[in-house]
């Protein structure tokens, strides 16, 4: 586990890690504490300060402040990238620490959590600072016509941006909301969830000790309906970047609209996964189980609504049960296991609480459904994957999202009917077409209502490609090449040539007509 540093964010409190939130360069501890428990196995791993709306006041004050003074807002772009650089280099030295973290703190099996705790992280830190390299902060504007009068349009940052983080995924989507906006020139407060503090706030320590000024980054801690509600309505935070379930993200979109606060929500999902006739079924059988049960479904963008034409149908689910008999649940920590816990006791009684309903709606069960018992599982949070057939649109297992390892598997006699099946959610997060006929699988692409479609595959979040859901699924997106243009504010500056003023070569800033 993470060693504990007096200049850092943990204590050690009698063998446990304690964690402290980061406000204005100072690591700040409050009376009460939030415990983090392991999912696996229900034991302590650390405890956490308990922040409130004085913390959060406090870490807006400091940012704002931070702001403007200007120090980091006016370090050159390719600086504030050198020291993403130097965090990079960090993480890369700790990566066995931090992948033990997730599976810790977050249950994740150790193979997936050191791909998507410290490798993503890496890759999507990378692909922000090489952006702010090559962005244009300022380029040129349009000639409007014979105006002699030249123009530039520049990028500005924001101001104070708060980014709001769940647990599912507790680095990747802190680096989502706090890199591109710090190298954007912002500065940031992230308000983490209680039951994942631990990463973000080591990654405070990093960026302290790479460069970034007392103030440009805050961590604090707190439950949502108070502190992170307190933070969407606070009139000195400027942009809101928040990843969590639908319902939370109309909350958070109607509190913003009261101070005209930039938006962006990455919101819930139910992913379909559209087979068509001419599939690999091995690959497809594969890319079904990993595309519901990647970190035991508890990802946004999973593919939980399996859409199967009537002529493969049988077939295809005999193989998939085949398949997940065949896959390890068990000790995170075991590089062997391919399926880890779900996160706490609210998410499972949750999950079994949907799989009861499947039943109550008429949907067969044909695997899994129950809690997996004997050695390992006295204590944990443990769901077996689960697999119901004959499962309607209209059913609550398949129109509403369960966030857990459950898929509900629906026939389809028509391409133009599979496509209907899918397009009929409020969501439009992802989806998926599994086809050996690529122009085929792109025409049903498409026609998807969905931010990111896969075709033969899953999962495939690119830092290069935008993330981003259609529908209730979301505004805005991340990554991506124009992703910072999410933490920047266009302004367009012109400059009158036709009275008595110096003309100069302004060309590698300004457009100006050829008269001029």
């Amino acid at each position: 586990m993470v060693a504990t540093r007096a200049d850092g964010p943990a204590e050690d409190r009698q063998g446990i890690p304690h964690y402290r939130m980061f406000i204005g360069g100072e690591w700040v501890d409050t009376p009460e504490s939030y415990e983090v428990i392991n999912p696996a196995t229900e034991e302590l791993v650390a405890t956490a300060a308990k922040g409130d709306t004085s913390h959060a006041d406090a870490a807006v004050a400091a940012a704002k402040q931070a702001f403007e003074s200007g120090e980091w807002r006016n370090t050159p772009p390719a600086e504030r990238a050198a020291v993403i650089d130097r965090v990079i280099a960090e993480l890369s030295s700790r990566i066995d620490e931090f992948t033990e973290i997730g599976s810790r703190e977050c249950g994740f099996p150790y193979r997936l959590s050191q791909a998507i705790c410290v490798g993503f992280p890496l890759m999507h830190m990378q692909h922000y600072a090489d952006l702010a390299r090559r962005y244009e902060w300022v380029s040129p504007g349009p000639v409007a016509g014979a105006v002699l009068s030249a123009s530039q349009i520049r990028r500005d940052p924001i101001g104070v941006c708060v980014g709001i983080t769940p647990w599912n995924f507790p680095l990747v989507l802190v680096v989502w909301k706090a890199i591109p906006a710090l190298v954007a020139g912002n500065s940031v407060v992230i308000k983490v969830d209680e039951k994942t503090p631990i990463a973000a706030l080591e990654l405070a320590r990093m960026l302290r000790d790479a460069g970034v000024p007392d103030g440009v980054f805050n961590v604090v801690t707190g439950n949502g309906e108070t502190v992170g509600a307190h933070l969407v309505a606070h009139p000195d935070v400027r942009k809101v970047s928040f990843t969590g379930s639908t319902a939370v993200g109309r909350e958070v979109m109607r509190t913003a609209a009261d101070t005209i606060k930039r938006v962006t929500l990455e919101l819930g999902g139910k992913g379909p996964n559209i087979v068509l006739d001419d599939a690999d079924l091995d690959a497809a059988v594969d890319g079904a189980a990993y595309a519901f049960l990647l970190h035991a479904g508890q990802a946004c963008e999973s593919g939980t609504r399996l859409l199967l034409p009537s002529s493969l149908h049988d077939e295809f689910v005999r193989r998939l049960v085949d398949r997940l008999k065949t896959l390890k649940i068990g000790n995170p920590l075991d590089p062997a296991t391919d399926i880890g816990p779900v996160m706490g006791p609210v998410q499972h009684k949750r999950i079994l609480g949907y799989i009861e309903k499947g039943k109550e709606e008429g949907a067969t069960l044909v695997h899994g459904g129950n809690v997996p018992t004997g050695p390992g599982f006295e204590k944990g949070y443990w769901i077996e994957p689960t697999v119901f057939t004959d499962v309607r649109n209209d059913m609550c297992i398949a129109s509403e999202e369960i966030f857990g390892p459950v898929l509900s598997v629906l026939r389809y006699d028509s391409v133009d009917e599979a496509v209907k099946l899918a397009n009929d959610t409020e969501y439009g997060l992802s989806a998926g077409v599994w086809s050996q006929d690529v122009p085929r699988a792109l025409e049903v692409a498409q026609q998807l209502q969905a931010g990111s479609v896969w075709i033969n595959d899953w999962h495939n979040i690119s830092a290069h490609l935008p993330f981003g859901g259609f529908k209730q699924s979301g505004t805005g997106r991340e990554l991506g090449p124009q992703a910072l243009d999410e933490f920047t504010e266009a302004k367009a500056v012109t400059v009158d040539l036709s009275g008595k003023v110096e003309r100069r070569a302004y060309g590698l800033v300004f457009s100006t007509p050829p008269n001029a």
